[in-house]
């Protein structure tokens, strides 16, 4: 009996003190600061963060050493990973959570190809069952992984102003999966109520609908029309290059998405 008690409590210290020295690990990540050459890059890449009010940079410091260490970034068509394309997707996907507690514990891998690619669709209706090539600039897997095309990806992180970010918008489904499911509602923050949040959200999304169905001009992307997952993706993009844009025409949606990620990038300049 001794024996299987001192066994039991080696094993039990063991653990805890796997998970001690994870949490340290963890800290020490998120307490450090970039390197200046580092910022640098992520200044240039990521012109939207120039605009970051400077008490957050040093949480998104450390949020993006989080994410380094975690995520393995593939080139795939032959692309090499430059130091470059880590930076700038790290920087966009700790964004969306550095004011958050809420991590994507479970996403370890980034795919990046040189340009658009194609994927396989799959849909089943009733019995039927049928698969389709498209074309893509991005995609977000349940857990990962986020697949990415870089070119597109540069050009929507420079252009910091036309509301259209495909890593925003990936990560955006990274952080609405956390939930246990990609359906347009993430975990919300505290305070936050999901009554609230679901009659802002299918409202704007029934109107936004009715816009485009009828050829009107809208703030929001017109793909957010596809689905209530596809409507929170592109509001988040909206979100954080043309927040007064998204302030003025849906302030419900915006006053929603600020309590979501505890940030308020109106009025960042």
């Amino acid at each position: 009996m001794l024996i299987f008690f001192s066994v039991l409590l080696l094993i039990v210290g063991f653990f805890a003190y796997r998970h001690w020295s994870k949490t340290q690990a963890r800290n020490a990540l998120l307490a450090a600061p970039l390197t200046k050459h580092q910022r640098r890059i992520i200044d240039a890449q990521v012109p939207l963060l120039r605009r970051l009010p400077v008490g957050l940079r040093d949480k998104l410091d450390g949020k993006i050493n989080l994410f380094l260490d975690q995520v393995q970034f593939h080139g795939c068509d032959g692309l090499d990973v430059t130091e470059e394309m880590k930076l700038a997707i790290a920087a966009q996907a700790s964004l969306l959570l550095v004011n958050r507690d809420i991590w994507y514990d479970n996403l370890t891998t980034i795919l990046i190809y040189p340009n658009a690619f194609k994927s396989r669709q799959r849909r089943q209706d009733g019995y039927v069952i049928s698969e389709k090539e498209i074309v893509r600039t991005g995609e977000s897997w349940d857990r990962g992984p986020v697949i990415l095309s870089w070119r597109h990806s540069q050009q929507g992180a420079l252009d910091d102003r036309d509301g259209q970010n495909v890593v925003l918008h990936e990560f955006a489904h990274q952080v609405d999966d956390l939930s246990g499911g990609t359906n347009g509602v993430p975990i919300l923050s505290d305070g936050q109520s999901f009554a609230e949040w679901e009659r802002v959200f299918l409202t704007a999304y029934d109107t936004h609908v009715h816009a485009v169905e009828h050829g009107r001009p809208t703030v929001i992307d017109p793909y957010g029309a596809t689905g209530h997952e596809e409507f929170f993706a592109v509001s988040v993009e909206v979100f954080f290059e043309r927040p007064k844009a998204l302030k003025a025409d849906a302030p419900e949606v915006y006053d929603q998405l600020s309590k979501l990620f505890q940030l308020n990038p109106a009025d960042w300049e």
